[in-house]
């Protein structure tokens, strides 16, 4: 609003005072109009910094110093001014443009950091309509935020809409001269700004300005380089660059195991899935205390930890790992592969246990195109995908789908079926925000110094957390009397989005986990508890701490099936690492090596075989398709 009044003053002075007629000089109006331009892209960039940052903390050193692009940015928007108010034929309108075209996304991305641990991606726009579906949630959570939001927003679209309509009435016009000029000199630069964008392309210009796109740490990306720029070196992270050494031959020499003469076990287990929303263990949170165990029967289960990729969100990205074996690691920070860069039929879990005679089932009790996973399911070869428009209505904790309801229709989906079924369920009740009375009783007491506020919302979690784990018991005692083997695996997708009581609890500095830390502090912000467990073999014992894409590895060996890829060459990669994330791969003794994706020479040939692997079958020709998924390629050739 300051650079609109400043906009508007500027036009009000010039009407008042003849400012700018009174000027016969082109070169003199020419460096007045640069000169204002510039001005306010200072004040645009003072701005999105201050607001996406929340704090002016070291926006002076960005803009200021020499080895930050802050006034490369302040640059790059005066020129942008410049040619939109030729395109338009008026000085300075491109204002009402531009201004709102940032600072709106600087205010999405401080809001968004509040709740999970990234800035605003570009990526994030592909699922505004899944953030719009839980509106109600989180106007239920903070109803006096929404109303002023709704205000503020009404005021903010009718005050544009005006101050538009004044400009066009009212500010100056350029010439057909001056606005080819603009155009002949903003152009061919904006276009030269333009190749800073692609980071994976060496760019003479970025090279000049000193301009590095930090791209496998975001947080730092953002803070080096601003929002703005930063912003801008995510738009092409859809486009995923090919890994170095990629080719035929390599793929060709990566080591195979033909297991196609083992059969599996005898007699065939089903297998349920369960990946359960946020859910966590709260008695990790050591200053305060429990009434009770909200989580006994997951305790007494306990095979291991999954460490999340993810927190707080970002669900589905924690869901392509445990369905298909592969990494978040190898592609771009910040990416939904769901809604990227799944475009094709894909081999899965799934696609294993139909080659091997199964029914393979997803259940959601959510809409179905949340997440993308009406597609995303067909291409992961599920024959069916249920979710609430055609399960049976289900009772409510909240507003969610209580985990109770969606384990009784799991136990009645299982006992329609003779064949060997494969269930992945993915619940839905433990999905914040937790506000209080979301329960009509909370049976466990918080004990504890920590706000009120603080100590309701751990409460109503613990709740769930509890119902969680009474679901669990109730799907184990049906299965325990089930003549078939029945395994069961259930994991937490990340920790919950507790915020304030994390820091209340002296649990975290900040009310969102850190991407980069020691490996004891990595855990500590996103170990999940695992279950593995059959009515026959009892509970799979010393998993240790294991990415999510290692769930298939361990679920296939419990089960007695060998694969190429799942106890394969996802076997070799259990064997020596149990994390495979972004910043840091971590053996199963906990030897770290750190930003191993900053120099591929001297990447465990291992991690990168897994790496060409993965991008062979989801960007590449599939080369590999046949020697390490011979179920997926059996079910292609019978069109199934």
């Amino acid at each position: 609003m300051t650079l609109i009044a400043l906009v508007l003053k500027s036009a009000q002075a010039r009407r008042v005072a003849g400012f700018g007629s009174s000027v016969q000089s082109p070169t003199a109006r020419a460096a007045i109009g640069i000169a204002f331009s510039l001005s306010v892209a200072l004040l645009s960039t003072i701005s999105v910094e201050w607001i996406a940052r929340g704090t002016l903390i070291d926006v002076g050193e960005f803009l200021t110093s020499t080895a930050r692009p802050g006034m490369t940015t302040v640059a790059m928007l005066a020129i942008v001014m410049l040619t939109l108010d030729a395109a338009f034929g008026r000085r300075y309108q491109s204002v009402f443009i531009l201004v709102p075209l940032i600072v709106i996304p600087a205010f999405v991305s401080n809001q968004k950091q509040h709740f999970l641990s990234d800035p605003f991606y570009p990526s994030d726009v592909l699922f505004t309509r899944q953030i719009m579906e839980l509106l109600p949630v989180m106007v239920r959570d903070r109803p006096w935020m929404a109303v002023a939001l709704v205000i503020g927003l009404a005021l903010s679209v009718a005050g544009l809409f005006l101050t538009w309509r004044y400009a066009w009435r009212n500010f100056p016009k350029l010439s057909t001269q001056a606005r080819l000029r603009r155009l002949c000199l903003g152009v061919p630069v904006i276009a030269a700004f333009c190749s800073l964008m692609d980071y994976s392309q060496y760019s003479y210009i970025r090279d000049r300005l000193q301009v590095v796109p930090i791209m496998w740490d975001q947080k730092e990306n953002y803070r080096t380089n601003g929002f703005i720029l930063a912003f801008l070196f995510n738009v092409p992270m859809a486009d995923v660059a090919v890994p170095a050494g990629l080719n035929a031959e390599a793929l060709d020499a990566i080591p195979a195991r033909n297991f196609g003469y083992l059969a599996g076990p005898r007699e065939k287990p089903d297998v349920i899935m369960l990946m359960s929303e946020s859910f966590w263990d709260p008695t990790r949170l050591t200053k305060v205390g429990f009434s009770a165990d909200p989580m006994p029967n997951v305790r007494a289960s306990q095979s291991g930890h999954v460490f999340s990729p993810e927190f707080g969100g970002m669900t589905a990205n924690v869901e392509f790992e445990a369905l298909t074996g592969f990494s978040n690691a190898f592609l771009p920070y910040g990416s939904i592969p769901y809604q990227q860069y799944l475009r094709h039929d894909v081999p899965s879990l799934a696609t294993f246990f139909r080659g091997q005679g199964y029914t393979a089932r997803a259940l959601h009790p959510y809409s179905g195109w949340f997440w993308n996973r009406n597609q995303v399911y067909k291409d992961f070869g599920f024959e069916e995908f249920r979710t609430e428009e055609t399960m049976p209505p289900m009772e409510k904790r909240g507003l969610f789908a209580s985990d109770d309801s969606l384990m009784k229709e799991i136990i009645r989906e299982g006992d329609g079926l003779d064949q060997p079924f494969f269930f992945f369920a993915v619940t839905l009740q433990g999905h914040g925000p937790y506000e209080p009375g979301r329960y009509a009783r909370n049976t466990i007491e918080i004990r504890g110094n920590i706000p009120d506020a603080d100590r309701a919302t751990l409460a109503t979690y613990t709740q769930g957390v509890k119902e969680a784990d009474d679901s669990l018991k109730k799907l184990m005692d049906w299965a325990s009397k089930r003549n078939r083997e029945t395994i069961i695996v259930l994991w937490g997708d990340h920790l919950p989005p507790l915020g304030n009581t994390y820091m209340s609890a002296g649990y975290m500095p900040d009310m969102v986990a850190t991407r980069r830390a020691s490996l004891d502090v990595m855990k500590r912000e996103h170990e999940t508890p695992l279950v593995i467990w059959s009515n026959r073999k009892g509970v799979k014992e010393n998993v240790g701490t294991i990415s999510p894409s290692l769930i298939p590895y361990n679920l296939l060996k419990f089960a007695g099936f060998e694969h190429p890829f799942y106890t394969g060459l996802l076997g070799r990669v259990q064997k020596k690492y149990n994390i495979i994330d972004r910043y840091q791969l971590a053996t199963r003794d906990n030897k770290v090596t750190p930003d191993w994706v900053l120099d591929q020479k001297k990447l465990d040939p291992l991690v990168r075989d897994y790496r060409y692997l993965q991008h062979d079958i989801m960007f590449g020709k599939a080369r590999t398709l046949e020697r390490f998924f011979p179920q997926y390629d059996l079910l292609a050739s019978r069109g199934s």
